[in-house]
């Protein structure tokens, strides 16, 4: 079993969700990613998304987009986000870590290097934006092969025969995205969330998780209530904007806001959690 599929199963258990936070590595920088790694986990959160730096992240709203942006600054690359999990794993060796980025910098490094050297590291995953579990077999035998989860994207748009492909082709959790468009943007309208969440439920047995437009610890509430995980994202990396002088103050600010989500989704009750994961 997975460390993903492991922390999804302890927390059925317990009748909690999933809290999953965006971190972009490098991001303001490079020096600040695995002490804000860390703080994340402290404050609350159960598995880790960190963003891989990319100079043309099409699902990206204007705000994660900026924060790839000052990583590239800094020439931070694929090689160096693994490097940044080796240095995370010497204190944090139970944390899931799930790589979320854009096909390209994996198929430069090349599929065997990138499944070797990642779960040498310690990643338990992986989310390529741009690679639809059509065009996925080569990298799936070989994460397969090795135990590295594959995390698929599901949209409002997708349909109910995408959904069924999609969720055989995932491992560790299926992916909502809640909003038409990228990172960022919308209102959440929680009665299709839950419709939608209900349908990819249908055709899967792992949890889903659900991301975009997840801006506080009651929004966080709303989704969790819906959902078996809860991704957070572009509210995070506004903090960082918003003190890029200044990572200790961000890091203070990213624990208080995950701090608030975990304490929202905790107040969620067992039976309302079980009747999610059952669903």
């Amino acid at each position: 079993m997975s460390r993903i599929a492991e922390r999804f199963t302890q927390l059925a258990q317990q009748g909690r969700k999933a809290l999953i936070p965006y971190l972009t590595a490098g991001d303001p920088v490079t020096s600040a990613t695995v002490p804000f790694m860390h703080a994340m986990v402290e404050a609350g959160a159960d598995i880790l998304e960190l963003g891989v730096p990319f100079s043309d992240p099409m699902a990206e709203g204007p705000v994660i987009q900026h924060a790839m942006e000052r990583a590239l600054l800094h020439h931070v690359g694929l090689h160096h986000v693994i490097d940044m999990v080796v240095e995370f794993r010497k204190k944090d060796t139970t944390t899931p870590v799930l790589l979320m980025g854009y096909l390209n910098p994996v198929e430069v490094m090349g599929y065997e290097s990138f499944v070797s050297r990642a779960v040498a590291a310690g990643i338990d995953g992986v989310l390529l934006v741009d690679l639809p579990p059509d065009e996925a077999e080569e990298l799936l035998a070989l994460t397969r092969r090795h135990g590295l989860d594959v995390v698929f994207l599901v949209s409002p748009t997708t349909t109910p025969e995408r959904i069924k492909l999609i969720s055989q082709a995932s491992s560790g959790f299926v992916y909502y995205v809640s909003l038409k468009g990228v990172t960022g943007a919308g209102n959440l309208d929680i009665g299709e969330v839950l419709s939608r969440v209900e349908r990819i439920k249908a055709a899967t047995d792992l949890p889903v998780g659900v991301g975009f437009g997840i801006k506080d610890a009651a929004s966080a509430r709303q989704i969790g209530e819906v959902a078996d995980a809860v991704v957070v994202g572009s509210a995070l990396v506004k903090l960082i904007e918003a003190n890029l002088d200044a990572p200790d103050k961000a890091k203070q600010a990213i624990a208080e806001l995950i701090g608030s989500m975990r304490r929202e989704l905790d107040t969620i009750s067992p039976e309302s959690a079980a009747k999610m994961h059952n669903l």
